[in-house]
Order: C-alpha cells, then sequence, then structure tokens
C-alpha cells in the first residue's frame, strides 16, 4: 500500500510539474505574439506613411525610379508577409530599402526643405523610434520564451510540443552594417 501510495505522489508530482512547464511555455509563446501584434500596429503605420513620402519626393527624384522602385517592392513584400518569420526577413529588406532611399534624399536640398517632405519624416522618425520601442519588448519576450524552450526541464515539455527556439527581429545585415559606419558629418 504504501508503494502505491509513493508512485501515486511521484505521478502527480510529475503531471503538475508538466502542467506547470506546459502553461509557462503557453503563457511565453502568447507574450511573444501579443508582443509582434504591437509591432504589427507601428509597421501598418509605416506602411502606410511610406506611399505619402515617395509621392512628395517623387517629382524630386524623377532619375532615381531604381531606388523608389526598391522601396515600393519591399513594402509590398513586407504587407504581404504572413508568418512573423517573414515578416522580420522582409521588414529587414524594408529597413534596407529604407536606408539607401534615405542616402538618395541627402543629394537633394530643396526636397529637404520641403515642408510637406519634412513633416512626413518626422512622422517616419516617430514610428521608427516606437518600432524601436516594440521590437526590443518583442525580442524580450522571444528571449525568455527561447530560455525557457531550452532550460532543463521546461525543454522536455517544449520537446514533447514541437517547440522550437524562434528568432528575435533585428536590424538585418544591411542597417547593421549601416549601423556600424561612423556618421558622415556635412557642413
Amino acid at each position: 500500500m504504501t508503494g502505491l501510495l509513493i508512485a501515486g505522489g511521484i505521478v502527480l508530482i510529475v503531471v503538475i510539474w508538466y502542467i506547470s512547464a506546459n502553461n509557462k511555455l503557453v503563457r511565453l509563446k502568447n507574450r511573444r505574439e501579443n508582443a509582434f501584434a504591437d509591432i504589427d500596429v507601428q509597421l501598418k503605420q509605416r506602411h502606410d506613411l511610406i506611399p505619402q513620402l515617395l509621392g512628395s519626393v517623387k517629382g524630386y527624384m524623377e532619375h532615381e525610379e531604381k531606388v523608389l522602385t526598391r522601396v515600393t517592392a519591399a513594402r509590398s513584400g513586407a504587407m504581404s508577409a504572413s508568418s512573423i518569420n517573414d515578416k522580420i526577413a522582409a521588414e529587414a529588406e524594408l529597413g534596407a530599402a529604407m536606408s539607401a532611399f534615405n542616402i538618395q534624399v541627402e543629394a537633394y536640398p530643396d526636397l529637404k526643405a520641403n515642408s510637406n517632405f519634412m513633416q512626413l519624416q518626422a512622422e517616419i522618425s516617430d514610428i521608427e523610434n516606437k518600432l524601436a520601442a516594440v521590437r526590443r519588448f518583442f525580442n524580450s519576450a522571444t528571449r525568455e520564451l527561447n530560455d525557457a524552450i531550452e532550460s532543463i526541464p521546461s525543454n522536455i515539455v517544449a520537446n514533447m510540443k514541437g517547440m522550437k527556439t524562434e528568432p528575435m527581429f533585428d536590424l538585418g545585415t544591411a542597417q547593421r552594417a549601416e549601423m556600424d559606419k561612423a556618421p558622415e558629418i556635412k557642413f
């Protein structure tokens, strides 16, 4: 009888542990998805502003069609991406295209003085700041989930559920290379 009680107690402990570990993983996965939903809101605003920005610039940059086309294509790809991982990759491409666009804008002093352009640039800058904040939160949630997926003993439950570590939302190689360059100062 004592052996049966001990075995029953061990089974109960294992069941309680499994439920606890499973609930923790579910909570962390949902937190990560919620964090990405916050990113999606900012990305939608960014995507809505890009056509306005391109429209105000088109007259000035008629011969820079390649840059404008790249931004438009990258925006379209970012808007049509469906999974979190696809959106991360598409946003990295859009970020690289916008960096190339901003470099081209520097060659047009009249454009940089245009009030409509300046307002749109300020709005995009504001959204980029908000995106940076929600990306940090997303990456924090992703790190917590990945830690739980890789840590003993919750990794046992994660493996049983087929959970894998998830990618962070980073700048991408093109933007990272741009950030690593020293700023160019012009007078």
